[in-house]
């Protein structure tokens, strides 16, 4: 029964009941249709008559919105309202013949005018001279329309893309079904049949209108499916509040809110849908929506499915296929290779199988796991998942961010992947729930990193390798990997190196793989080595390996093994390359683009993207991506003992790194000044001896930024213990970015803490106080604000003490933000004009107008209105001194908050509005979220509940600057439109929500509420 609410489907609809399904269009047809609706509003009229010669499939007509009718790209005159009205009442016949009676009923009713059948007749003549007779067919004393296309009604384009979405959702690809829903939706423009007369075109207005919403539904259906639930609660809450009694859409809102984790609110839908029926119906909610309650009340599993991703189809679900390449030479481990299918296919029993690869490095795990997956792959028809986990490394793969990953191969939108890694791994699983997925996890540390990743569902398979044996994997199949045998290893060397030189001297070829103690990698290196060379005999090589005095012992015991094999390639290397391969790898970033790796190594880049290119020649790095470069985590090792051992003079190591270092800081600061022009933060920043790069396109820049973001805040982390950590700290201030965006918000917070403690153990005050004045920016924007005001202060004290003019106005201005949230406004205020003064005394005006926008808030805070408009409109004044930058953005913000509050709600939301463009531009997605909430504000003090409900949704669906209190703050909004609209108990419930925000977080929020709420309850 709960199967049946959380799985409800309208495919039984035969569409509107008046008109038959029309034949199908074709999708060019209907694109060119749409985007000829698009520009008409401007385009030239046609000929008023046209001659019988003249093409009819050339005509168009609209009746989802006004009606209108088009010659190719022409708008033509409809005429009158009543010439409209009969052109609606022919174009709804589908080519049958009206009488004049039925079209005087259609017109007038049962009150026609006298004339009524000579002005249909002047109606129909003027369609004829406007559409031509081969159109307009006088017949049978009546009229038809004929020879038109089949897609000449939007109407019919939008009844065909139903039946389109009805086959594909009976088919089960819901994706196609989705997006043939959307295409029909994309075609109302307004009301139907807008401004036409009549009580035909009344009736007919009402179902088209039933009919849209039919199809809303249904696509919300499948919205929920695929699990956009976050999304899809912002516009089922609009769609309530304009139709309250719409039961279907209370079921959508319960199990989006269900799916959402806002239980609570999911219930109170349920209680205020029975309380609104009683009252306006006298009737109890339908069965379904009982059901659903029943549910949720007992947390019902089956509430919790979707069927796959969301996408945009290209007529095929997404099916990703990320196995990497086979190697064209791979060699024997038969039993393997038919152990490893045999596991795999047995995927298509009752159990997911999970097998697990075990052995040294070096030794094949991943060659053989790729082949083997390829070879099984037909038998997962639905896709292959590949991720190196980077167990061996000393940062291994989060799993939140392999979901992360995982999920966007599927196809699922940025803005649905939740937070938390439970809750990704939940949508993981659902997503693949009854697909064939094969999942390939290389690299694994251990079982604790693998098991959120594991799919746990029947017909998809998950293939692990790892250095260590799984033994903590429940009912994993391991296996343990040897090396080759004798005769599989000597096959491998000759493929490398070719039959012809090995077949000379089968011995010496044989005391070569010996040499390696068969381990794969090191055969393929010496094989690799010896194709190099062409003038080397089989025994040169040979006799090489033997002058290796340690080197047999290596390469049989361990990891040892795998350095001595990692030897033979390094030893291959010409100076140039061998000095590349040890310096890089002191870098701790996951890889390292070829500008970086220019500066780190002091060279133009072309010439380095050639030693570049020849270090993945010879396997000892890896380009996973063109212009990109990573090291296999243990031949990093091996490189940094390399630079240990031979880099001369010893402080080379360190240049290399502070170079680095300098070209991440001076292009961190180019994209800085690109962002934020006028801003006099980078010329406060360390002077550096490499230029960086230098972007003239704003968008250039910040994909920079945020492609180097791993790679930058390692490099940050590795400066902790030297003496370049002032430059590192000064690289965290020019990255604020990566922090506000929330993209790198955690990994941002971890690398500043680390450097406040690295800084206060270095005794470097300048320093610290930097770190710790960037650490509290970083809290206050994660809405952590006890942390934050702690940080302030200490930073407060340190920058004092050096004297550092530009941290100074920064704290002042961050304690003034933490005041505000304390609800300590006079002290605000003392901070902010601190600030202002700090910032124009260093000529740093963007930076003054972003302070004086804070004491905009801060008069607000007070209920000095007129004074905060005033200051707000200078603060945005001075910003747009500098061009359509972020910290505009933030002047209209400013700006429309003190005008919401002034009560000129009109004025307010084109600055909402401009703020939210410049923001979306920029890839400010949590200033997005927090400027919805301001519209909801807006909204909400304008008497729009339904707006504010939509608005306050969207900010939770998409984040927003202040973390938990300002949560507090959006579902306190929320419940007030909520209640406007007559949804008491869910608006209670977000009340009660907000107000355990605030109390757990301290915010000065939860005593206004608490009142709020009681003197709800006394008014009740």
């Amino acid at each position: 029964m709960v199967e049946a609410a959380a799985r409800r489907s309208d495919s039984t609809r035969q569409g509107p009941a008046s008109r038959p399904v029309l034949r199908r269009p074709t999708a060019e047809a209907v694109g060119s249709g749409r985007r000829a609706a698009q520009s008409a509003a401007g385009a030239p009229r046609v000929p008023d008559s046209l001659s019988p010669t003249d093409d009819t499939t050339l005509f168009r007509f609209s009746v989802l919105g006004p009606v209108r009718a088009w010659r190719g790209e022409a708008l033509l005159s409809a005429g009158s309202p009543q010439q409209r009205a009969l052109l609606a009442a022919l174009l709804l016949r589908n080519g049958r013949t009206a009488t004049a009676a039925e079209l005087i009923d259609a017109l007038w009713g049962d009150d026609p005018p006298s004339a009524a059948l000579g002005a249909i007749r002047t109606y129909a003549s003027r369609l004829r001279k406007a559409l031509g007779p081969n159109i307009v067919v006088a017949e049978a004393g009546g009229y038809a329309l004929r020879g038109l296309a089949e897609d000449a009604l939007d109407l019919t384009v939008a009844e065909d893309l139903w039946a389109k979405a009805e086959r594909a959702r009976g088919s089960g690809d819901t994706a196609t079904a989705r997006h043939a829903l959307n295409k029909a939706l994309d075609l109302w423009d307004g009301e139907p049949l807008a401004n036409v007369p009549g009580p035909y075109a009344e009736i007919q207005r009402t179902w088209l209108e039933e009919w849209r919403l039919e199809l809303l539904e249904s696509r919300l259906d499948m919205d929920l499916k695929q699990g956009c639930h976050a999304e899809a609660v912002s516009e089922i809450t609009g769609l309530t509040a304009a139709h309250p009694l719409r039961e279907r859409l209370r079921e959508l809102l319960m199990l989006a809110l269900y799916r959402s984790g806002r239980h609570a609110e999911a219930l109170a839908v349920y209680a205020d849908t029975r309380r609104l029926l009683a009252d306006e119906l006298g009737v109890a909610p339908r069965h379904s929506l009982v059901e659903l309650q029943e549910g949720i009340l007992s947390a019902d599993p089956i509430l919790a499915e979707q069927s796959g991703p969301v996408g945009e189809p290209d007529g095929r679900q997404v099916r990703p296929a990320q196995l990497p390449a086979t190697v064209t030479d791979f060699t024997g481990r038969a039993s393997f290779v038919n152990e490893l299918c045999t596991v795999l296919s047995s995927a298509e029993g009752r159990s997911m199988p999970v097998l697990a690869l075990t052995g040294i490095t070096g030794v094949g795990k991943t060659t053989l796991a790729v082949e083997g997956a390829h070879r099984a792959r037909h038998s997962f028809p639905d896709g292959q998942l590949y991720v190196d986990l980077q167990g061996a490394g000393p940062r291994p793969a989060e799993p939140e961010a392999v979901l992360g990953a995982f999920l966007r191969a599927l196809g699922t939108p940025d803005a649905v992947i939740p937070d938390s890694v439970d809750e990704r791994a939940a949508l993981y699983r659902s997503i693949l729930d009854g697909h064939r997925v094969l999942v390939l996890l290389d690299n694994a540390r251990d079982a604790a990193q693998v098991r959120p990743l594991l799919v746990g569902a029947a017909g998809c398979a998950v293939l692990v390798t790892s250095r260590v044996r799984m033994v903590g994997l429940e009912g994993a199949h391991l296996v343990d990997l040897d090396v080759m045998s004798s005769e599989e290893a000597l096959e491998l060397f000759t493929k490398i190196v070719g039959e012809e030189r090995v077949a000379s001297e089968r011995e010496a070829a044989s005391g070569v793989v010996a040499a390696c103690g068969f381990l794969p990698l090191a055969i393929r290196i010496a094989g690799s080595r010896l194709a190099a060379q062409r003038t080397w005999t089989v025994s040169t090589l040979a006799a090489k390996l033997a002058d290796e005095r340690s080197r047999l012992d290596e390469l049989q015991a361990g990891d040892l093994a795998v350095k001595a094999a990692f030897e033979l390639g390094y030893g291959t290397l010409v100076p140039a390359a061998a000095r590349a391969f040890r310096l890089l790898g002191l870098a701790d970033g996951p890889d390292m683009s070829s500008a970086a790796a220019a500066a780190m190594l002091d060279r133009p880049v072309a010439e380095t993207e050639d030693l570049l290119e020849l270090l993945v020649d010879t396997s000892m790095l890896e380009s996973a991506t063109p212009g990109r470069y990573r090291y296999h985590d243990l031949v990093r090792l091996y490189a940094r003992a390399c630079a240990e051992r031979d880099e001369q003079p010893p402080g080379e190591r360190d240049a290399a790194m502070s170079r680095l270092l300098d070209f991440y800081l001076a292009t961190a600061a180019s994209v800085y000044a690109i962002e934020r022009p006028g801003d006099r933060l980078v010329d406060d920043l360390m002077v550096t001896d490499g230029p960086g790069l230098r972007f003239t396109d704003e968008y250039a820049a910040l994909d920079w930024l945020f492609s180097e973001a791993s790679c930058l805040l390692a490099c940050v982390q590795q400066a902790a213990s030297t003496s370049r950590i002032r430059r590192a700290i000064d690289l965290l201030w020019a990255a604020k970015d990566l922090t506000e965006s929330g993209a790198y918000s955690r990994q941002y917070e971890v690398t500043t803490k680390a450097m406040c403690e690295a800084s206060r153990a270095a005794g470097d005050v300048r320093a610290e106080g930097r770190a710790r004045t960037a650490l509290a920016d970083v809290l206050l924007d994660s809405g952590h604000i006890e942390p934050a005001e702690t940080q302030a202060q200490l930073a407060a004290e340190l920058v004092g003490s050096t004297h550092d003019a530009t941290a100074i106005s920064w704290v002042a201005n961050n304690r003034g933000l933490i005041c505000l949230h304390r609800g300590r406004h006079a002290e605000a205020k003392v901070f902010f004009e601190q600030a202002i003064a700090g910032f124009r005394a260093l000529d740093n005006r963007p930076l003054e107008a972003t302070s004086l926008g804070n004491l905009a808030r801060a008069h607000l805070s007070v209920g000095d209105t007129a004074a905060a408009v005033e200051i707000a409109h200078r603060c945005l004044a001075t910003q747009a001194e500098f061009g359509r930058t972020v910290r505009l953005a933030n002047g209209h913000y400013v700006v429309g908050i003190a005008l919401t509050r002034a009560d000129r709600l009109p004025e307010a939301l084109p600055h909402f509005d401009e703020a939210l463009a410049i923001f979306r531009d920029h890839r400010q997605r949590l200033w997005e979220g927090t400027t919805h909430f301001r519209i909801a504000e807006a909204h909400l003090a304008a008497d729009r509940p339904a707006l504010a409900a939509q608005h306050a949704e969207r900010a939770l669906a998409i984040g927003f600057i202040g973390g938990e209190p300002m949560r507090g703050a959006v579902l306190t909004v929320l419940g007030k439109a909520l209640s406007a609209l007559g949804q008491a108990g869910r608006a209670t419930a977000c009340w009660h929500e907000a107000l355990r925000i605030f109390e757990r977080t301290g915010a000065a929020d939860a005593a206004p509420l608490r009142s709020f709420m009681a003197s709800r309850v006394r008014t009740a």
